[in-house]
């Protein structure tokens, strides 16, 4: 029996699968409406209650510096470098930072757990969150699901399992609710490792994109969309295959993304301690971004298995992000011939480092500015934060 002191998320109850949503057709299916923690839905939800300058200075004691470029860009930071690891993790990713984190943090008692996505029995881009208590369990979780998933539906097992010490793995909207309810977990400590994320789908809609772009859908093990203007896909026979950006039948896939990415402005994640990505790295490394003190404490167990070095930035990307903006909007899809030699023109003169990464970042936000603007008018001046606009007003929209 719960009293009128307790907290309202005793007092609550999760919804089942399948029921909508408090954002409806917004939901990012973070997995928090799953928990009694939905108590806080209208607070904490990234697409009912936009706050990220707010939890940006309880994260990391201060909010991010508008008028400084790389803070506009990447939130709050002390540190950011380009790594890789000396010794990949065999079927990671890349060549598994991310996992190799989780399992030190693990093995010297830092944490008692892991907040992660392993993949359902039945499918390989299933996701699964779990608490990962050993090693063996955060290396299962290795590879992204580039699908929804709701990583916080895991929130319940934490108080009921004891734990004081987590870490939590996710993008940003799983991020940003989980912030919100930090202090009503009852933990000593939070730890949050980050990773960007942008243009997120259902599963069937990346099987609609598998099977729009791969030439074997059925194999692919994993994918991302890489520095070098390509989609890099790997197949289980260790074969890559890559498509071009400018070869992807846009027009088929214009509408498979989910809408609470097409109305996201946190493709860096602006709220974990420590983040690990790609966009503003040279290609094959990967870009870490240190946030605060925590994610520097994150970043020194692993500091003798990596090797780094300084991020760099060369091009100008406004002139391809302008021209970037009516080619989507229209859904212009080039013959494969014209998008292999306009991947190999950009790939010499375009942009690099983090230039790639502003590049990106304005691509995606000129196009989320549009789609908030036209879907849901009422929602855009409360719902694009300050930096998003900024970066967006210096482009011409179309109405």
């Amino acid at each position: 029996m719960t009293t009128a002191s307790e907290p309202r998320h005793l007092k609550a109850k999760g919804l089942k699968r399948g029921v909508p949503r408090p954002a409806k057709a917004l939901c990012s299916d973070c997995g928090l409406c799953d928990t009694h923690y939905i108590a806080y839905v209208k607070d904490a939800c990234a697409f009912l209650h936009q706050q990220i300058a707010e939890l940006e200075a309880r994260a990391h004691s201060r909010r991010r510096d508008l008028d400084n470029e790389d803070e506009l860009y990447f939130g709050v930071h002390q540190e950011m470098m380009a790594a890789r690891k000396i010794e990949p993790i065999a079927g990671a990713q890349w060549t598994g930072i991310v996992s190799t984190i989780a399992c030190q943090m693990l093995e010297t008692g830092l944490v008692e757990g892991v907040v992660c996505v392993q993949n359902t029995p039945e499918d390989r881009f299933g996701p699964m969150p779990v608490i990962a208590r050993t090693p063996e369990e955060v290396l299962a979780a290795k590879v992204n699901k580039p699908t929804l998933s709701p990583n916080l539906s895991i929130l319940e097992q934490i108080a009921q399992s004891g734990m004081k010490r987590l870490l939590a793995i996710g993008v940003g909207c799983q991020i940003q609710a989980l912030r919100a309810v930090e202090k009503e977990l009852g933990l000593e400590k939070l730890y949050v490792l980050g990773t960007p994320c942008v243009d997120n789908v259902t599963r069937d809609g990346l099987q609609k994109f598998l099977e729009t772009t791969s030439r074997s859908p059925e194999t692919v093990v994993h994918y991302e969309f890489m520095q070098d203007f390509r989609v890099h896909f790997k197949h289980e026979d260790g074969s890559a295959e890559t498509v071009p950006f400018f070869g992807l039948k846009t027009n088929k896939l214009k509408d498979v993304f989910a809408p609470s990415c097409m109305s996201c402005f946190d493709y860096v994640n602006s709220l974990a301690d420590l983040v690990v990505g790609y966009m503003g790295a040279p290609f094959g490394w990967q870009w870490l971004v240190v946030r605060n003190d925590t994610g520097r404490e994150m970043l020194n167990l692993v500091q003798d298995q990596i090797e780094t070095q300084a991020v760099m930035s060369k091009g100008d990307r406004k002139a391809a992000v302008q021209q970037s903006i009516p080619a989507y909007d229209k859904g212009v899809t080039l013959p494969m011939w014209a998008a292999q030699l306009m991947g190999v023109v950009i790939e010499r003169i375009g942009p690099k480092g983090l230039e790639y990464a502003r590049f990106s970042i304005d691509s995606h936000f000129t196009r989320n500015y549009l789609y908030t603007q036209r879907n849901y008018p009422d929602k855009l001046a409360a719902h694009v934060p300050d930096f998003a606009q900024r970066i967006v007003e210096q482009y011409d929209l179309p109405e």
